[in-house]
């Protein structure tokens, strides 16, 4: 339900002395993917924190983050997500989220008080999204206190930089938070559509080359959840029938011309078992023996094998998980 999913997402542009222009439209792609699902099943109950202009009713003080942080990370929760995109900045004592009102000795909220709110919180998964500079000091292990560094399990980080690197912003918004959103639209799903915290790392980090900033993953988990359910690559009913396409996941299934629905000999019930086979090799769960396509694997009566992927898969719809 998306009351057990709850996500605030700032993004703060207007900045008195040194304006940003992308953060507000981050905040916004954020919260509107995660609002549904790709099938339009309610995800995430998501609130925007947002500064686009000067005025007072748009201000993001550093009282109001503070009060906002508190009311998404104070009550029970599958899970809680945070967004942040605007500046961040870094002094000896420890990095910060820099609000509208900063000011030197007061930069914004410490990245030491969202990463205690988020260990204390009685939200079972929360993940922290942080496109700002020098994000990566959240989660980081300070001289003055090393305790700071210590995530409590269900805790995950995922930062655009690396403690001592800024932030890019490019086409009117944030690189990190533009790839973070592709990635939520199904660049990092798995076969089965689902989207977890280290497969948006993954596509993050594969998109970012050596010379760019470099984002950070940080996680205490011991199950991995789907922060979004995308279209499967397969029907997922046929991946619980694995175990019965392949009797045997290390043992190769015979085809024949039976199997093929243009041949001549064809037979209903193997026409329907090769569909499923021929779906299965298309997201390379399974692969032809001996030829270079699941056609000519049928026609000439050779076979067909699971691959090493197609066998974890078969472990888990044998074991009943799928």
């Amino acid at each position: 339900m998306a009351s057990l999913r709850r996500a605030l997402c700032v993004g703060i542009d207007a900045y008195p002395s040194d304006p940003l222009f992308g953060c507000v439209s981050d905040a916004n792609s954020v919260a509107d993917v995660l609002e549904r699902h790709e099938d339009g099943v309610p995800n995430f109950d998501c609130k925007r924190l947002l500064a686009a202009g000067s005025g007072e009713m748009d201000l993001v003080t550093t009282a109001k983050l503070r009060e906002s942080l508190q009311a998404l990370f104070k009550h029970k929760a599958e899970v809680v997500l945070l967004h942040f995109s605007g500046h961040g900045t870094v002094n000896n004592l420890d990095g910060y989220l820099v609000t509208q009102d900063a000011k030197k000795y007061d930069e914004g909220v410490p990245m030491s008080q969202v990463l205690k709110l988020a260990n204390d919180s009685p939200a079972e998964e929360v993940l922290i999204l942080l496109d700002c500079c020098f994000s990566g000091n959240l989660g980081g292990v300070p001289a003055v206190d090393n305790s700071k560094a210590l995530l409590r399990e269900g805790v995950s980080i995922l930062t655009a930089s690396r403690g001592d690197q800024v932030s890019v912003e490019v086409g009117g918004g944030g690189l990190f938070t533009s790839l973070v959103t592709d990635a939520l639209r199904g660049g990092a799903a798995d076969i089965l559509g689902e989207v977890t915290a280290p497969a948006i790392y993954s596509y993050v980090e594969a998109a970012l080359g050596s010379w760019d900033q470099r984002p950070l993953f940080k996680s205490h988990v011991s199950k991995l959840v789907a922060f979004r359910r995308c279209t499967p690559a397969v029907d997922p009913a046929i991946l619980r029938a694995l175990p019965i396409l392949f009797p045997l996941p290390a043992e190769d299934v015979l085809l024949s011309p039976e199997h093929e629905p243009s041949s001549p000999k064809r037979e209903h019930a193997k026409v329907a078992i090769f569909s499923k086979l021929q779906e299965l090799a298309r997201v390379h769960l399974v692969v032809p023996v001996g030829a270079p396509h699941m056609y000519y694997a049928a026609m000439n009566s050779q076979s067909c094998r699971l691959t090493a992927s197609g066998r974890y898969y078969w472990r888990l719809a044998n074991s009943n998980r799928l």
